[in-house]
């Protein structure tokens, strides 16, 4: 069992993606994202399979809720610096969204 300070390591901020394309180089379809976090995290990309739910153009402005204190992962020539949170649902991921407009940065907690 994790505990409340296991889960209190995670550092997971809502941000807004900014810009999304088919990340050809993936074994898996996937996107490459660029999410802004803010004026203090700035703009940080990711690598994420969710092409089966959404198209890139859907993407731009979606505000979504990722762990931003992983360790930068290398997917192909890409490096993905924040793990994008979602559930999966018939196979298929979900995004996990604020219900409403918040500052990008916000921290879950």
């Amino acid at each position: 069992m994790a505990t409340f300070e296991d889960f209190m390591k995670l550092d997971i901020r809502v941000g807004t993606i900014v810009h999304a394309k088919s990340f050809e180089k993936a074994r898996k379809p996937a996107y490459q994202l660029q999410i802004d976090f803010g004026e203090e995290i700035g703009i940080k990309k990711s690598s994420a399979q969710i092409t089966e739910q959404y198209k890139p153009e859907e993407l731009i402005g979606k505000q979504i809720l990722a762990v931003i204190n992983f360790p930068v992962k290398q997917v192909a020539d890409f490096m993905s610096e924040v793990l994008v949170l979602g559930t999966y649902s018939e196979g298929r991921v979900v995004l996990i969204t604020p219900d409403k407009k918040v500052s990008n940065g916000d921290k879950l907690g």
